[in-house]
């Protein structure tokens, strides 16, 4: 899960629904000033919402960019049924088409961990509405053996304990995170509010997509559209050797951002936004 830094939008930011064909999502709207030099769309990870990006949109709004950072569907402020069909990886996938094609596209697009495997399935379905992928902190298949344990023993949680039992259970297994005092009691609150908002069905089934997430790095190399790779120097759900290859394998632009881990987005917004905003001007 990302913590973001504050959630505090910067004054280039709003926050609305954005209407698609597939329903309202719940986005940060980042605009710079005079006519984007391109427009950006931000997906998400497992547990994450919109506000995962909040600390990118001020410097990519100032380097040019318009930029959204949307909840997906059953996603913190976006709706979404009870229903375990409603978040199969090809309904997600078409949502973040019908929402590239409310902004106008073509656009940019990046999706983070779990957000990278619903990008890459957006992209086979229909690369149109894209002038380029970033896969942040995502790799080429299911996550790494030691994630998937927690993953299974969260899914198994949520199948029988009601999202607040569940919440304080997650707190037990990870002491540390629990009793960090470095960690505003405002960021706190949101982080327990955002996971309470989420719906389980959500989780349940995208959880099972990222221990299940078959390699399609091949059917991604063959779609003509310039792709980046970018991580930590650490990453605990796909090993960054794991996400270095993955890079050679689709011909990328590869960044790695020292000082972070799973969250370059949230740990080293300025580092992540330079090299999001490098690489997309680079696009032609």
């Amino acid at each position: 899960m990302s913590t973001p830094p504050t959630l505090k939008l910067p004054p280039c930011a709003r926050a609305y629904r954005l209407d698609t064909a597939r329903g309202a999502f719940a986005v940060h709207d980042a605009r710079p000033d005079g006519h984007p030099a391109g427009t950006a769309l931000l997906v998400p990870g497992f547990t994450g919402s919109k506000e995962c990006f909040i600390g990118l949109l001020e410097p990519l709004a100032a380097a040019g960019f318009r930029v959204l950072a949307v909840d997906g569907r059953g996603q913190h402020e976006s709706p979404g049924p009870r229903e375990e069909s409603a978040y199969a990886q090809r309904e997600l996938a078409l949502d973040v088409l019908a929402q590239a094609e409310a902004l106008g596209g073509p656009v940019h697009l990046l999706g983070h961990s779990l957000g990278g495997l619903i990008t890459r399935a957006a992209v086979l379905l229909d690369p149109a509405p894209f002038r380029s992928l970033t896969v942040l902190s995502s790799g080429p298949a299911a996550i790494d053996e030691t994630q998937q344990v927690r993953v299974r023993m969260l899914i198994e949680a949520l199948g029988t304990l009601e999202m607040e039992a569940v919440w304080q259970a997650m707190r037990e297994l990870d002491p540390v995170e629990a009793a960090d005092e470095s960690t505003p009691p405002e960021i706190g609150a949101f982080l327990h509010r955002r996971w309470l908002n989420t719906v389980p069905e959500q989780l349940t089934v995208t959880g099972r997509q990222m221990l299940s997430e078959p390699d399609r790095v091949a059917e991604l190399a063959a779609v003509a559209l310039p792709k980046h790779v970018i991580s930590g120097a650490v990453d605990y759900a796909w090993p960054v050797p794991l996400m270095d290859a993955m890079a050679e394998r689709l011909a990328a632009h590869r960044t790695v951002i020292e000082g972070a881990e799973h969250s370059p987005n949230a740990e080293q917004p300025a580092a992540t936004a330079a090299a999001l905003a490098g690489f997309w001007r680079g696009v032609r």
